[in-house]
C-alpha cells in the first residue's frame, strides 16, 4: 500500500512586522499606565497596594499577545501603535506635570484635597484630549483672523482687477493671483492651469508643486465650461487626477463662452471650509481671468497672423521679382527664336526671291519655275516656325477651344502615355492660362524623369468654388524631401503663376511610387469673370 503524507496545517501568525506593532503598543500602554499608577500614588496614596496595581498594568501586554494570534487584526497593528503612543503620552504628560507643580513646590497635598486634585488631573486629561482635534479648526481660524486683518477677499478682488486693468504680463499676473488667494483666503495651496483645446498645463502653483498636464474630452469640456465652481466630489467625477488627499477643495474654471482656457483649482486642510462669499470671489475671478486669457489668446493668434501675413509679404516680393525675370528672360527666348528662326527662313526667303527674279530675267523659265516651287516650301516652313513661336506664347487652341482641348493637344507632344479627362467650363485667360501652363510644366516633368514606360493622368475639375487640376504618373518619384528637387525651377515656376491667382500647389511624390502634382485656383463670382473676360 502506498504511504500517504497528511501535512497539518501551520499555526496562523500575523506578519512578523505587524506583530511587532501589536507587541509594542502593548507595551507602551503598560508602561505609561505604570508611569500614571506610581505618580498617582505619590500625589494621591492611591491606588494600594500598588504592587498589585502594577501587576494590572501589564494587562495591556498581555491583550496585544493575544491579538497577535488573531489573522482579522493583522493589517490592525500601526494604527494600535499610534493611538496606544497617543494615549500613553497624554497620559504620562498630565501627571508628570502635576508630579513636578506639586512636589516641586513642596507643598504636600492634604488627604481632604486629593478628590479635588484627582478631578483637576481628569479635567487637564480631557483637555488633551479635545485639543488634538480643534488644533486644525483653531488654526484655520487665526488665518481667517489674519486674512481679515490683511484684507477683506472684495479687497483681494480691488488689487487684482487694479493689476488686470495695467500692461502686467500675463504669467506675472497668474502668480500675483496665486499668492494673492493663498494669503488672502488661508489656503494651503494654488494652483492655476492654463491652455485650449482640452489641453491644460500647471501654469502656476503657490506652494511650487509639479503636476501633470490634463488632457479634457469633448464631454468633459463641456460639463466644466458650464460649471460655475466644483467641490471635492465634483472633481472626482470630471477631475479626478486634482484630487489629493482628504482636502477641502474648490476649482473655478476659467471660461469664455463655455470654452475652457484654464482652472483655479484651491485647497484647505480637511476640517476648513469654504465660505459663500469667498466662492463668490473666486468664481468673478475665475471669470475676469478667463476673460483675460481669451484675450491673450486673440493677441496670439493676432502675432500669429502678423508673422504669416509677413512671411506672405516676402513670398509675394519675391514671387513678383521672379515673375519679372521671368518675363524678361521669355522676351528674351522669343527675340532670340525670331532671330535664329523666322528671322533666317525669311532671310533666305528673300536671298531666294532675289535669285528668282535674275533667272526669269534671263529667259530660264524651267528654272525659275523650280526655283518658286522650292519657295512654297520654304514659306511653310517659315509660316511652321511662326506658329510653334505663337504656340509657345499663348497656345491659340486654348484662346479657341479652351483648356480641354488645349490640354489634349499638349498631351500628344509627350513621350509617355498621356490621359486627359476635362470636362470643365470656360474662365477668364489668367486661370486658363495658369492651369495650362502648369500641367504642361508637370507633363514635361514627367516625361523627363517618370522613365520610359509610365503612364500620366491629367484631371481637371471644378469644385466648391474652386478650378483643380491633378497630373499624376506611374513613373520612378523622387524624395519629397529633397528641397533641391521639390524647390527646381519647373515647380517654381508652377508656385508663381497659382500664387499669382491666390491657388496653391501641393506635390507629392515617394521613390518608385510616382508623383502627383496638384494645383487650385480660387474662380471669381461669375459677374467679375465676365467683366474682367469681356464675354
Amino acid at each position: 500500500m502506498a504511504e500517504s503524507t497528511v501535512r497539518l496545517p501551520r499555526p496562523l501568525r500575523a506578519p512578523r512586522g505587524n506583530r511587532r506593532f501589536w507587541l509594542a503598543a502593548g507595551a507602551t500602554l503598560a508602561g505609561g499606565a505604570a508611569l500614571v499608577l506610581v505618580a498617582l500614588n505619590l500625589l494621591l496614596g492611591a491606588p494600594e497596594p500598588l504592587a498589585a496595581w502594577l501587576w494590572v498594568a501589564l494587562a495591556p501586554l498581555a491583550i496585544a499577545g493575544g491579538c497577535v494570534l488573531v489573522p482579522a487584526l493583522e493589517q490592525a497593528g500601526p494604527a494600535v501603535l499610534r493611538s496606544s503612543v497617543l494615549a500613553a503620552s497624554i497620559g504620562v504628560l498630565v501627571v508628570a506635570v502635576y508630579v513636578i507643580v506639586v512636589i516641586g513646590l513642596g507643598q504636600p497635598v492634604a488627604p481632604a484635597d486629593h478628590g479635588l486634585l484627582g478631578l483637576s488631573m481628569i479635567a487637564a486629561a480631557v483637555v488633551a484630549v479635545l485639543v488634538l482635534p480643534l488644533r486644525s479648526s483653531l488654526a484655520d481660524f487665526s488665518r481667517r483672523i489674519t486674512a481679515k486683518a490683511k484684507g477683506q477677499p472684495a479687497d483681494i478682488f480691488g488689487r487684482l482687477q487694479a493689476r488686470m486693468t495695467r500692461a502686467v504680463p500675463m504669467d506675472e499676473l497668474l502668480l500675483s493671483l496665486a499668492e494673492q488667494l493663498r494669503e488672502g483666503l488661508g489656503c494651503e495651496s494654488v494652483e492655476i492651469y492654463t491652455g485650449a483645446s482640452g489641453e491644460l498645463s500647471l501654469a502656476v502653483a503657490v506652494p511650487d508643486v509639479s503636476r501633470p498636464a490634463l488632457s479634457l474630452s469633448v464631454d468633459e469640456r463641456s460639463v466644466i465650461g458650464r460649471t460655475r465652481m466644483g467641490a471635492a466630489k465634483w472633481a472626482a467625477v470630471w477631475l479626478p487626477d486634482l484630487v489629493t488627499g482628504e482636502q477641502t477643495l474648490r476649482i473655478a474654471p476659467l471660461t469664455h463662452q463655455g470654452e475652457v482656457l484654464g482652472l483655479i483649482v484651491v485647497r484647505r486642510a480637511p476640517e476648513s471650509a469654504f465660505t459663500e462669499e469667498e466662492e463668490r470671489l473666486l468664481a468673478e475671478l475665475a471669470r475676469q481671468f478667463g476673460l483675460a486669457l481669451h484675450h491673450v489668446h486673440l493677441d496670439s493668434a493676432l502675432q500669429r497672423s502678423l508673422v504669416e501675413l509677413e512671411e506672405r509679404n516676402s513670398e509675394l516680393r519675391a514671387s513678383r521679382l521672379r515673375i519679372v525675370a521671368s518675363g524678361n528672360e521669355t522676351r528674351r527666348t522669343i527675340e532670340r527664336n525670331l532671330h535664329d528662326g523666322a528671322q533666317q527662313h525669311l532671310v533666305a526667303l528673300a536671298v531666294k526671291i532675289g535669285l528668282v527674279e535674275q533667272i526669269y530675267s534671263s529667259g530660264d523659265v524651267d528654272a525659275a519655275t523650280k526655283m518658286l516651287g522650292e519657295l512654297r516650301g520654304d514659306v511653310q516652313a517659315a509660316v511652321q516656325e511662326v506658329r510653334e513661336l505663337a504656340h509657345g506664347i499663348y497656345p491659340p487652341l486654348l484662346r479657341d477651344k479652351g483648356l480641354p482641348e488645349a490640354l489634349r493637344a499638349a498631351a500628344t507632344r509627350s513621350p509617355l502615355e498621356v490621359g486627359v479627362v476635362a470636362e470643365v467650363s470656360r474662365h477668364t485667360p489668367d486661370i486658363e492660362a495658369a492651369v495650362y501652363f502648369c500641367c504642361v510644366e508637370a507633363l514635361q516633368n514627367a516625361g523627363k524623369y517618370a522613365g520610359p514606360g509610365a503612364e500620366v493622368t491629367v484631371k481637371v475639375t471644378e469644385q466648391d468654388g474652386r478650378l483643380l487640376f491633378d497630373v499624376r504618373d506611374t513613373g520612378t518619384g523622387f524624395d519629397a524631401a529633397d528641397e533641391t528637387i521639390a524647390r527646381g525651377h519647373g515647380f517654381t515656376n508652377m508656385l508663381d503663376r497659382l500664387g499669382a491667382l491666390g491657388g496653391t500647389l501641393t506635390v507629392t511624390s515617394r521613390l518608385g511610387d510616382g508623383t502627383s502634382v496638384v494645383g487650385s485656383i480660387p474662380l471669381p463670382d461669375t459677374e467679375d469673370a465676365e467683366l474682367e473676360s469681356g464675354r
